[in-house]
């Protein structure tokens, strides 16, 4: 996904933000689907930094399937990225912030 996400960004300002978000949420489903999910743990020790609630739940005492969920899916920041552009989010880390053509 991160070889994609850098070959699309010739093309990021000509895309509009919330298209971009709701790429983005159907790739993670289908990878979620298909694959499976890394642990935010994983993530982490790839170098990725996560965002304010994926730093939460990875740090909660839940199990490892919600551990490897897609807790974007009931982010109210994947909500307003997939339905305005300019969204107000400002969560640091979060791909869908990143996404906002600012």
């Amino acid at each position: 996904m991160e070889r994609l996400a850098e070959r699309a960004e010739a093309v990021s300002m000509a895309t509009p933000a919330s298209v971009k978000a709701k790429l983005y949420s159907r790739l993670v489903n289908e990878q979620a689907q298909s694959w499976g999910l890394a642990t935010f743990t994983e993530l982490i020790q790839r170098g990725v930094d996560l965002c304010v609630f994926e730093k939460l739940v990875q740090i909660a005492p839940v199990g490892e399937p919600i551990k490897r969920s897609n807790i974007c899916r009931v982010c109210h920041a994947r909500i307003l990225a997939e339905r305005m552009e300019n969204a107000p989010i400002y969560w640091p880390h979060c791909p869908y912030v990143q996404f906002q053509n600012r």
